[in-house]
């Protein structure tokens, strides 16, 4: 399950995405409202995590436009602002959800699951490649429908890659979603994974792409 989350707090932020990944989620995360916006425009997300009071932008605004533009993705305000007005103002923005400040972590993930759960009713969950399988809403992958066992670090990798498939994804982009941002983290690190994953899902091939990073195929061929 992809995730955007938009919160300008660095210690909250640094908290929620140590606490999201550990559940499997992949996150990207905005620190101001004009990047989120651009992100919510530009990448596939399953659900949104959202704060309102966000610098350059505010949330309202960054949700009224994605909306303006057809956007349905699933979006969680995040706010320290409790009062029911802002509530209503987040809401009649597009809003499907939302949570005041101080929360459990454990509530805002069962939330953005039951969100997620809600917006694949009648829709798919699953992006295939070739013969692997990948379940957004469970964050669980299959081979030829049986269940891929994955370490937690091949099953960050796998999940940047698939969630791009047939496209580069950045070697410098796929350490810090795998690393978690560690500047100390050896580059090289990043090549073992790729080559016990190549074993674990063949036919399908992630390709090494010189200079840029690696993309992932369905046909071995391509």
């Amino acid at each position: 399950m992809k995730l955007l989350l938009a919160e300008d707090d660095g210690p909250l932020a640094a908290e929620l995405l140590k606490a999201l990944r550990a559940e499997h989620f992949a996150v990207d995360h905005a620190v101001n409202g004009e990047d989120a916006w651009h992100l919510g425009e530009t990448e596939r997300y399953d659900a949104v995590v959202l704060d309102l009071g966000l610098p350059k932008r505010d949330g309202i605004s960054v949700l009224r436009d994605w909306r303006a533009a057809g956007r349905t993705l699933p979006v969680l305000i995040l706010t320290a602002r409790d009062g029911w007005s802002d509530k209503v103002a987040g809401f009649k923005a597009g809003a499907d959800d939302y949570l005041v400040k101080p929360f459990r972590v454990e509530e805002l993930v069962i939330r953005l699951r039951a969100l997620v759960r809600r917006a694949q009713v009648g829709g798919a969950s699953r992006i295939a490649c070739g013969p692997l399988s990948y379940d957004s809403g469970l964050g669980s992958f299959e081979r030829d429908g049986l269940p891929l066992k994955l370490t937690g670090l091949e099953w960050r990798v796998l999940t940047a890659l698939i969630l791009r498939k047939e496209s580069v994804v950045p070697r410098t982009q796929l350490i810090e979603r795998v690393y978690e941002g560690d500047a100390e983290v050896d580059s090289n690190s990043v090549e073992v994974i790729i080559t016990r994953l190549r074993r674990k899902i063949a036919p399908a091939r992630i390709e090494s792409v010189r200079g840029l990073g690696w993309r992932l195929h369905a046909d071995p061929a391509a």
